[in-house]
């Protein structure tokens, strides 16, 4: 599980936005950032800019590793087609990510210790690799013993999201799968994501 589990609210802060658009967020009582000199911030450079957009992206999934994250960046200039749309589809595709959509789990954090904890199923074997890449037409389930975790249970319940299109499930069955890889204007993301910067950093 990763370290930032306990303290994620606090990437909030340092970016100044509400990552995971919840209520719980400290963003919502307070936009400037942490700490004492937390209230005065400067405009930013484009070096600046391109790296909050960095940090915006890699947080919004669990706050993935540096090395994992430019590995991501390096497929998507490896594949055909606009790398920043590319970058998003393999970020979509992330096992944790999807659970997340399903609404299985409540956060990425939540999603992806769901996963490493062995409570999921791909196309009916267990996968407890948060990084697993979900193909089109995967159907990707909670496995029986873990379906009345109040923790799964919850996250199926809420209100705060929407499961968007690229995807379908069933909650009462805790059951869905992966439709298409989505674009980046089908994905909602409570706050505006620029992968395209993201791509002139890792290309400077």
């Amino acid at each position: 599980m990763t370290k930032r589990t306990e303290s994620k609210y606090k990437i909030n802060r340092r970016l100044g936005v509400n990552l995971w658009g919840r209520a719980k967020s400290p963003v919502n009582k307070r936009e400037y950032g942490p700490g004492q000199h937390g209230q005065r911030r400067k405009k930013p450079s484009d070096f600046g800019v391109q790296l909050m957009a960095k940090q915006k992206l890699k947080g919004y999934y669990g706050n993935i590793s540096e090395k994992m994250f430019y590995k991501y960046y390096e497929e998507a200039v490896r594949r055909k087609g606009d790398t920043s749309e590319n970058l998003i589809e393999l970020l979509e595709r992330r096992l944790d990510a999807v659970i997340y959509r399903l609404k299985f789990a409540i956060t990425p954090f939540a999603a992806r210790q769901l996963v490493s904890h062995g409570h999921v199923m791909v196309n009916g074997k267990k996968v407890n690799i948060p990084s697993f890449q979900v193909k089109d037409e995967d159907v990707i389930e909670v496995r029986e013993k873990s379906k009345q975790l109040a923790v799964v249970l919850d996250a199926a319940q809420s209100g705060e999201r929407d499961v968007p299109e690229y995807v379908e499930v069933d909650h009462r069955a805790m059951k869905g799968k992966f439709m298409r890889a989505p674009k980046l204007a089908d994905v909602p993301y409570p706050v505006q994501m620029e992968p395209h910067l993201v791509v002139e950093f890792y290309s400077r």
